[in-house]
């Protein structure tokens, strides 16, 4: 923040009035006005090209009227709030005004309890610029605005004094020039490049390695050819699965913002915009495809079908009891099932049956810590699931259960004769069992005592003895081999 003057000179009389896109929210509310009704009822898209022709006010009140944007959740300027408390108190008239629907602005206002007026667009009337500075001149006479894009750029021209909020440098610049005293300046915060990195969610691509298991399961490792199929295959799950977390953030932002640690995600916190991620989400899938091309045409088909998979379950299917954790197990063994199409080396059902219910049982833990968290806060459901705080223990049960039936599976795998073909020495394999009990055994432990990460594989890419159980687990294929 870089004051340039001071407002606590001003005149109690002259009002202040407030934009609400960009200023006194960190966001586009017509943009995420629209993810809310793209995720609600999206077959109404089709109708936005008739809402558009009719006008902006009425395309902005009818997507408002169905989307039902919740303004208790939305990324407040907190710094600009706490200025604006501080000048209510001094006695100071406080206006919102906004190019935003009428029903968002009176929602905003009814929340925050600091404006006097609201002037709005109506349904006819797109107040925006000059229709905007009409309309506080005839209301107010004599004000001082605050604003942060170029559009409002007239009503600084007009206002006593200047307020410049989360504004680009170009902007700050026409501001500064316009010959009106720059009261105050709250500076756009600087935009770093891990701010991407976590939006992309890179820490996640590890769970594309599984691509490579089934190339590693049929001793095929040395292959070069392979080895370069696979990691084409890596690749175009990583950017599959990016372009999925982008679209999966914006459709979850207001669930996002409840959550203590999910608040602080690129597009819920607003630390990147949610134009720039209806941007990259697409950019990231066709990267994945232009990889695909280099594939067989079958691992193309089996993305294809991944990704429709997921967005289902961003849509919808997250919300349905035991059947999210389905899916969330059913993306891990499609990736395995993905290697093999991308290698050509045939999957074992003994590794697809092992890796279902072994990843069921960490899909478990991870519901299993946001039901935790509800009984901590004492709330009885989660917010865009279909899980309340009394199935705790239900799904504990079952979670323990699923991993403990993955190593039966990995049992019988070493009892059977399709072992041999791959090992000297197979029951040397045995050892593998204990070292997998342990493993979840311990995860499960940690679950019950809340520390583990809601993602249990980020947890184990963070936890030493995970590592410490992976070179034993190695170690012990080796002596097999």
């Amino acid at each position: 923040m870089r004051p340039e003057s001071s407002l606590s000179a001003s005149p109690a009389d002259v009002a202040l009035a407030v934009d609400l896109d960009g200023t006194l929210v960190r966001t586009d509310t017509l943009h995420e006005n629209l993810l809310v009704l793209f995720k609600r009822a999206p077959w109404l898209l089709f109708l936005l090209p008739l809402w558009v022709l009719k006008g902006k006010a009425y395309f902005k009140a009818e997507v408002a009227r169905r989307a039902a944007l919740d303004a208790r959740h939305l990324p407040y300027n907190e710094e600009l709030l706490a200025f604006l408390h501080e000048e209510k108190a001094r006695g100071r008239k406080l206006v919102l005004a906004t190019a935003a629907d009428q029903r968002i602005a009176d929602a905003v206002a009814a929340h925050l309890g600091l404006f006097s007026e609201v002037h709005a667009s109506n349904g006819t009337e797109n107040l925006s610029g000059t229709r905007k500075l009409a309309k506080l001149k005839a209301a107010l006479g004599t004000f001082d605005y605050a604003g942060n894009d170029s559009v409002d750029l007239p009503l600084w021209r007009e206002s006593r004094e200047v307020v410049v909020v989360n504004a680009p440098s170009g902007v700050l610049k026409q501001a500064q020039g316009l010959g009106r005293p720059v009261a105050r300046v709250f500076e756009k915060p600087a935009r770093s490049p891990r701010v991407w990195v976590k939006a992309l969610r890179v820490h996640q691509w590890a769970k594309n390695a599984l691509v490579f298991v089934p190339m590693l399961a049929a001793h095929k490792a040395a292959s070069a050819d392979l080895l370069t199929q696979a990691a084409l295959g890596f690749l175009a799950f990583s950017l599959c699965a990016s372009s999925v977390y982008v679209l999966n953030d914006m459709l979850d932002l207001e669930a996002d913002r409840r959550h203590p640690s999910k608040k602080k995600r690129p597009f819920a916190a607003c630390t990147l915009p949610v134009s720039v991620g209806v941007v990259l989400a697409p950019l990231l899938l066709i990267a994945g495809a232009a990889v695909c091309l280099l594939l067989p045409p079958a691992f193309g088909a089996l993305l294809a079908a991944y990704y429709a998979l997921t967005l289902a379950y961003s849509l919808r299917l997250k919300q349905v009891v035991m059947l999210d954790v389905l899916v969330l197990a059913g993306l891990y063994t499609v990736r395995i099932f993905g290697g093999s199409l991308a290698v050509g080396v045939p999957t074992s059902s003994w590794l697809l049956m092992f890796s279902m219910f072994l990843f069921l049982s960490l899909a478990l833990v991870k519901r299993l810590s946001e039901v935790r968290r509800l009984r901590q806060s004492n709330e009885t459901s989660a917010h865009g699931r279909g899980y309340l705080s009394q199935d705790y223990e239900q799904l504990a049960s079952l979670g323990a259960a699923a991993g403990q039936v993955s190593v039966l599976v990995l049992a019988l795998y070493i009892s059977s004769k399709e072992v041999t073909a791959y090992y000297d020495h197979p029951e040397r394999l045995w050892l593998l069992c204990p070292v997998m009990l342990y493993w979840v055994g311990r995860v499960w432990v940690l679950a019950h005592r809340g520390e583990v990460n809601e993602d249990p594989l980020v947890f184990a890419l963070k936890d030493r003895v995970s590592y410490a159980v992976g070179a034993v687990a190695a170690l012990v294929l080796w002596a097999a081999t």
